[in-house]
């Protein structure tokens, strides 16, 4: 039973007010913290803590519902509570904290791991199955200070027989990739952007997988290092073009062709697996014309805000063929957990992230594994608030070792980890 619940208002990585939530049960305490960042100056978060603590607290102890048994229903009644569409009314920052701190609860009163509690509600069968690791080594567009367009530029290791592998793979080129940078433009250029990957003065993708081509052959990692590109471009979208120039003086304006001509140029020449948000998430047709003939995963985040209604929308149109789940998008692992699992029937991959502004809790390494996803994207090999995640994925490697469990490495079947 739940006994007691608090929230407290406390800094992100962006040093931004987020959620924390405490919430007892009477066979421990469960801590989370919500990954939604909000900026001071009449932006904080304490109407959500006073939601927590004052509205949904109280409603959900008369409940009665049971952590260990009851997350659909808890979730369901944080949502009738609200009342709202987009959880307006209380918070989707205040609901997501109570949702995440039950989950977690509700693995703790089982005396299971958080990841073998969220496989039971997906419904994911075993073994479990380790996401590769997308690590997002450069940094541009509005999370960082250089001239790239281009938001992430990351490096699986896709050809690792282990996370613990992968890990230390993505930790090699990551500290090789300083190396090169600093060679090329002087130890001023080794700063890093808002997920703790370099952002060093280019302003063209091209030279970002230069870079990153030439730190990963300088490792031996070639054959076994992919890599995959983030542009959010509903960020540099403008009057129907796309503004590549949009950090600079000067613009560089692409049409919705030119920029499907430039994905397939890198494409041909680099290897890319996978391409996120490579239109805005208003430019349904050309999503659309650029799925009929992309050979890579094509990842939906802007478009699909991990929410049913926006999938079942996109599969209808063939816009693409993966989601991107971010569990503060939607407000509650159960709806999480729906939109990942409609997005399976559809045949999609689904593709785990964190947020930019990012804490240290862990959770959605844990998801990943639940779900069987098969990759997961926590930014950079570097910042307290990014490494947690895949030291945790570590840790549950480590641990599924010592009970002799099966586990597997998602490896180049990443995209269908689910079906593995």
């Amino acid at each position: 039973m739940i006994r007691s619940i608090q929230a407290a208002q406390r800094l992100d990585s962006r040093g931004n007010p987020t959620v924390q939530v405490d919430l007892t049960i009477d066979r421990g305490k469960s801590d989370t913290k919500d990954n939604k960042p909000s900026v001071y100056g009449g932006k904080g978060v304490k109407t959500a803590v006073q939601n927590v603590e004052k509205v949904i607290a109280p409603a959900l102890i008369k409940s009665g519902l049971r952590v260990d048994t009851d997350q659909k229903k808890i979730d369901a009644l944080l949502k009738h509570l609200d009342g709202t569409k987009n959880k307006s009314k209380l918070g989707a920052n205040a609901i997501l904290g109570i949702s995440m701190a039950c989950a977690r609860a509700g693995a703790a009163y089982l005396d299971i791991p958080l990841y073998e509690f969220l496989r039971q509600e997906s419904g994911a069968k075993k073994p479990y199955v380790m996401p590769v690791p997308f690590f997002n080594v450069l940094n541009g567009g509005v999370h960082s200070g250089n001239k790239l367009a281009f938001q992430e530029t990351m490096i699986a290791p896709v050809g690792a027989t282990s996370i613990t592998e992968a890990v230390r793979m993505g930790s090699e080129v990551y500290q090789q990739l300083k190396k090169v940078i600093v060679k090329k433009f002087g130890p001023a250029a080794a700063g890093v952007g808002d997920e703790g990957g370099f952002a060093p003065p280019i302003s063209q993708p091209h030279e970002a997988l230069e870079l990153l081509t030439e730190a990963v052959a300088d490792c031996g990692y070639s054959d076994k290092v992919k890599f995959a590109i983030d542009p959010a471009s509903s960020e540099f979208f403008r009057d129907g073009k796309y503004d590549l120039g949009f950090k600079g003086s000067t613009s560089d304006d692409r049409t919705p062709k030119q920029l499907r001509e430039l994905y397939h140029s890198l494409l041909e020449k680099y290897p890319i697996v996978l391409l996120e948000d490579p239109f805005a998430e208003s430019d349904w047709d050309n999503w659309t014309e650029f799925n009929k003939e992309c050979e890579v995963e094509l990842v939906g985040d802007d478009l699909l805000v991990t929410n049913t209604e926006y999938v079942q929308e996109a599969n209808d149109k063939k816009a693409c063929d993966s989601m991107l789940l971010k569990i503060n998008q939607i407000g509650t692992i159960t709806e999480a957990i729906a939109a990942a699992n409609l997005a399976y029937s559809f045949n999609w991959s689904v593709f785990v992230s964190h947020r930019s502004g990012e804490t240290l809790d862990d959770f959605i390494a844990d998801l990943a594994v639940g779900l069987r996803a098969g990759h997961l994207k926590s930014g950079a090999p570097c910042r307290g608030e990014r490494v947690a995640k895949y030291n945790r994925l570590l840790d549950i490697e480590a641990d599924l070792r010592a009970k002799g469990e099966i586990s597997l490495y998602a490896s180049t079947q990443f995209r269908v980890a689910h079906k593995i």
